[in-house]
């Protein structure tokens, strides 16, 4: 069996965030025994996985501000130490490249560490970290552009390099 929430919530991004085919919070899907529900017990994945799962997406949908505000830059963010000893180096050092170039606002920022501490995982990775960043961005009205560029980090075989 898949073991991890981010392993859920990466089948849910790759065939249904991406493609539009519904809403995975929709109560009727998400019911235990809504279509969706069976559809990832059966992609071999824990009802104790798939419940936190919509929980981590549940928490991110509360959180959506209305629109993303305009990217001022700020004071720089320092890691609580639990946010510092569950990210890796890279990871932590990609979020504040991201903020600084206005990939990320600080509350998108605040939001990407909220769900990445969320994640019940004892270290987040920078692959973990740039799909956590995806799904916060494909969920933030107004980020259109950074969720492209963010695509881009993330599927294409020569990504733009990171300075």
């Amino acid at each position: 069996m898949k073991e991890s929430i981010l392993d859920v919530l990466l089948y849910l991004f790759e065939h249904y965030f991406a493609t539009d085919a519904y809403a995975p919070t929709d109560p009727d899907l998400t019911a235990a025994e809504g279509p969706l529900v069976k559809e990832l017990a059966q992609a071999g994945f824990s009802p104790a996985e798939i419940g936190k799962a919509f929980d981590w997406l549940d928490a991110l949908a509360r959180q959506r501000p209305a629109a993303a505000p305009a990217h001022a830059p700020g004071p720089v963010r320092v890691l609580h130490a639990a946010e510092a000893a569950k990210l890796t180096r890279e990871a932590g050092g990609f979020l504040l490249f991201l903020e600084q170039h206005g990939i990320l606002t600080a509350d998108q920022r605040e939001l990407v560490l909220d769900r990445a501490m969320a994640l019940d995982q004892d270290e987040i990775d920078l692959d973990d970290l740039k799909w956590v960043v995806l799904m916060v961005l494909f969920d933030q009205p107004g980020s259109e552009a950074a969720y492209a560029w963010m695509e881009t980090q993330m599927f294409l075989d020569e990504p733009e390099p990171v300075h």
